[in-house]
């Protein structure tokens, strides 16, 4: 019997003898520009002819370099293609021939070409204000899509109009700037294969040359020999190139002109009055052309041409200065000395003379024409000097120096309290003003020093100074000394003192800032400073009991604040300080105690150490996150942060960084810092009913601490206004029921205390009104044994013992009486160490030691 295979294979091969199949193999095939590929058509049945078509329809021939098809046997053809190209991309067809019988496959042919920029100049140049098409020419199969970037961002036509990205790719920006120039990324991408490519275009704007004359009138002198500048200064991209003309003509360098290097500075020498006229600045790039003209007036320079020196004696009633100038036009003269101008008014003409006068009435300045006179009254040392003539006009002016000598008597200056201390020298300086020179003698007690028989006092001279040194041996060399300087003008004496210095008055210690491991000592510098300047200061601590450790600060300009290092954590200290100068060193100030605050400390148990002994490490290091508690403020809003500084790590905390955001956002709000000194922080403004998170971080000189985080809700918006009319209770209400409740409260913890404790406000009315000292009261016999107890004369104390579970007996036998600590044993019973262990560990035991020696008690037992 026939298996269902065979039977197919027969149909199979009838199926086959009557008709031709082909197959292309692959069926599609992606290559990308260059490769090579081949496809293979293979025929199923008698073929005689297998021919390969191209996309275009036309029958490949053997003969084509690039596309070549070989048969390789009677069923099988082979398409190759060699070194892709984009027009090699189509369908591919195979078609068999057997007689009338035809069958035909196809194959589709993908030509991927890579990304290729084709023509991307760089840099581009256009002019400001014109429309830039920026060029950036792109090939790819597939077509790629280009976008633009300008410093990283996409550049989108629909949020600027300036912007137009064209269908040929290129980019379009209407009206380029300046700021528009920089680099542009051109970007190729083809979505179907993932590829992408850019380029960077350097977008370079030429500015069209803006020019500014630096002065557009010039005024020039003529016939002085001298030489006129005339400049102009222009802007623009690329930098302008700049040249000058005259009526018309191209000036260049040469005898009469002169060119900078750039060309904005042109020199015309010798100016003459035919150099007068417009002159044109021009500059020129290759955004176009600007020019600018100068104007060239020629006139003749102010000259200063007669002034005089004057000599004066001091006090004399005046002294007069001369000043003449001439120019054209006419100048006008001023005076000045020592920054002090005597000159105001209008210019002064031949009809209308100027003067002007000070205030004092002292100085005065008259001016007619060409002549300026100064007129000193009164004549002062102090007018003595250069005074400065000045003639202007609108070309330009000239400044000559007029001397005035003024002949006076010496004056002395200088500090007239010297201190100092004995075996240190100090100068007294006699500083002398005189003119003509001073000779300076000094004296002591009407006695000119130094004498044959002085050695511990100096003379230094300089310049008009003298200089007195002095080295105190005794209390004697301190007082006055006189200096006394004369000329030809006369004499002048004055008393200078030297002083004893003394030693400073003590610091004192306003207060003390602990750390774990340090202490900022802030003080008030001392009341006195004994005459001279404070050198250091030395601050001493020590631990209470122990000797003092001291360390020396060398005094600087408003030093209020000393750290000192080095502390034990957790240890009361006492610090006192004291001010060193010259002299010596003050009293110390009052001792002021501190505690350092606790550290947490490394431990690490060493086996040389005895047990429970541990070594530390106490090294500089970050702080402890601080403690935070927060308190929702009354507008419900509002917090208020506080924190509690924790282990400072040995350093002092420098400041505190605060940060907080709502939970549901990522950004957090600006840092807040706050000082060291700072415990809290109010965070205002918030939203209603959203969680918070607060993060506050400690900085020392180590560095940041963890932060101390805390979490919270603002409360819900109010609905309301306060104050506004509701269903709640008024405030006298609350009040009232508050009361009644604190009443209540009072009567439940009176009859409490009279049931148990036998004491209270029942009690009183018991006993004062009923005669009864309530439940429970002590007898009169209890209360005299313990007197009895308390008048025994036992050498040894006595001890009482008392078992929960044992009632207690009192002397006189009458019956059994509550319990009571103050209860006294007569006859104790003398127990050694092992039989008391014993007992306390089966029962509750009460040990109380009495001294043998008991005060008689009035009989009135209190509670225990």
């Amino acid at each position: 019997m026939l298996q269902i295979r065979d039977i197919l294979w027969g149909f199979l091969y009838i199926a086959c003898a009557a008709a031709i199949q082909v197959q292309v193999t692959p069926t599609h095939r992606e290559i990308s520009v260059g490769e090579s590929k081949f496809f293979l058509c293979e025929v199923v049945g008698d073929a005689k002819d297998i021919d390969w078509f191209a996309p275009n329809g036309e029958k490949i021939l053997p003969n084509n370099p690039n596309v070549q098809v070989n048969r390789n046997d009677e069923t099988t053809s082979t398409l190759t293609i060699y070194h892709a190209d984009v027009d090699d991309a189509g369908i591919y067809k195979c078609v068999a021939r057997s007689g009338d019988k035809e069958a035909q496959a196809t194959v589709q042919v993908k030509i991927f070409q890579k990304i290729t920029f084709k023509n991307v100049p760089s840099p581009q140049e256009f002019n400001e204000g014109d429309d830039a098409d920026i060029i950036c020419d792109v090939v790819g199969s597939p077509v790629p899509f280009i976008l633009w970037k300008h410093k990283g961002v996409r550049i989108q036509s629909n949020k600027d109009v300036r912007y137009n990205v064209m269908d040929n790719g290129h980019l379009l920006i209407r009206g380029i700037k300046k700021t528009d120039e920089g680099a542009y990324n051109c970007e190729a991408r083809v979505m179907e294969t993932g590829e992408i490519n850019f380029k960077m275009i350097n977008v370079v704007v030429n500015v069209l040359p803006t020019i500014r004359a630096r002065q557009s009138e010039v005024n020039a002198t003529a016939d002085m020999g001298v030489s006129i500048l005339l400049a102009c200064d222009a802007d623009g991209f690329p930098e302008p190139a700049v040249t000058w003309a005259y009526n018309n003509v191209i000036l260049e360098s040469g005898d009469k002109y002169s060119l900078n290097d750039d060309g904005s500075e042109l020199v015309i020498k010798d100016v003459i009055k035919v150099d007068e006229g417009d002159y044109t600045c021009i500059a020129r790039n290759k955004a176009g052309e600007m020019s600018q003209e100068v104007s060239l007036n020629v006139f003749v320079q102010a000259k200063i041409t007669y002034m005089n020196n004057q000599t004066a004696t001091e006090f004399d009633d005046e002294v007069t200065l001369t000043c003449e100038a001439s120019g054209d036009p006419t100048p006008s003269i001023s005076w000045s000395f020592q920054n002090r101008m005597f000159s105001e008014g209008e210019q002064a003409s031949w009809t209308r003379p100027d003067q002007y006068e000070s205030h004092d009435r002292n100085i005065v300045v008259r001016s007619h024409a060409r002549v300026s006179s100064l007129l000193l009254k009164n004549v002062d040392f102090t007018y003595a000097g250069q005074y400065l003539c000045t003639a202007s006009n609108s070309i330009g002016q000239d400044n000559q120096p007029v001397y005035l000598e003024v002949r006076y008597a010496p004056k002395i200056l200088g500090v007239v309290a010297v201190y100092t201390w004995e075996g240190n020298p100090a100068n007294i300086s006699c500083e002398v003003e005189a003119h003509p020179g001073a000779s300076v003698t000094w004296f002591r007690d009407g006695l000119q020093v130094p004498s044959v028989n002085t050695t511990n006092v100096k003379i230094y001279s300089k310049q008009s100074n003298s200089y007195l040194e002095v080295s105190p041996e005794s209390q004697s060399d301190f007082g006055s000394y006189n200096c006394t300087a004369t000329n030809a003008m006369g004499t002048e004496s004055k008393e200078f003192l030297l002083i004893q210095a003394e030693v400073p008055s003590s610091p004192e210690i306003q207060q003390v800032e602990p750390f774990s491991s340090s202490a900022v000592v802030e003080f008030d510098e001392p009341d006195s400073f004994g005459g001279v300047p404070i050198i250091k200061y030395l601050v001493e601590w020590r631990l209470d009991g122990h000797g003092w450790t001291g360390k020396e600060y060398d005094a600087t300009e408003d030093l209020t604040r000393i750290t000192i290092v080095g502390l034990t954590p957790d240890t009361i200290y006492e610090v006192k300080m004291s001010a060193v100068n010259g002299k010596g060193e003050s009293e110390s100030s009052a001792a002021v105690k501190f505690k350092t605050g606790p550290i947490r400390l490394s431990f690490t148990p060493s086996s040389e150490a005895p047990p429970l002994i541990v070594t530390t490490s106490m090294a500089l290091r970050e702080p402890s996150a601080p403690k935070l508690e927060a308190m929702v403020q009354n507008q419900g809003n509002a917090l208020k942060v506080n924190w509690i500084k924790q282990d400072d790590g040995g350093s002092p905390i420098k400041h505190y960084l605060v940060r907080y955001k709502a939970k549901h956002v990522s950004d957090w709000k600006p840092e807040i810092r706050m000082p060291h000194s700072s415990e809290y922080v109010v965070l205002g403004g918030l939203d209603w009913n959203t969680e918070y998170e607060v993060r506050v971080v400690a900085v020392n000189q180590k560095g940041k601490s963890e932060p101390g985080i805390l979490s919270f809700r603002t409360a819900t918006e109010p609905t309301t206004m306060p104050g506004a009319s509701g269903s709640g209770l008024s405030t006298g209400a609350i009040v009232g029921i508050l009361i009644v409740v604190f009443f209540a409260l009072l009567v439940a913890v009176d009859v409490t205390c009279y049931f148990l404790n036998k004491c209270g406000l029942l009690m009183c009315i018991a006993v004062n009104f009923c005669g009864k000292a309530g439940p429970g009261a002590k007898s009169k016999d209890m209360e005299e044994g313990k007197a009895n107890f308390t008048k025994d004369e036992s050498k040894e104390p006595i001890v009482e013992v008392r078992t929960e579970e044992e009632p207690t007996q009192n002397q006189e036998g009458v019956g059994p009486a509550e319990p009571n600590e103050t209860t006294p044993l007569t006859e104790p019973e003398k127990k050694t160490k092992d039989d008391v262990k014993t007992e306390a560990n089966n029962t509750a035991v009460e040990v109380k030691t009495v001294p043998n020696e008991a005060p008689q008690t009035n009989g009135n037992e209190s509670k225990a």
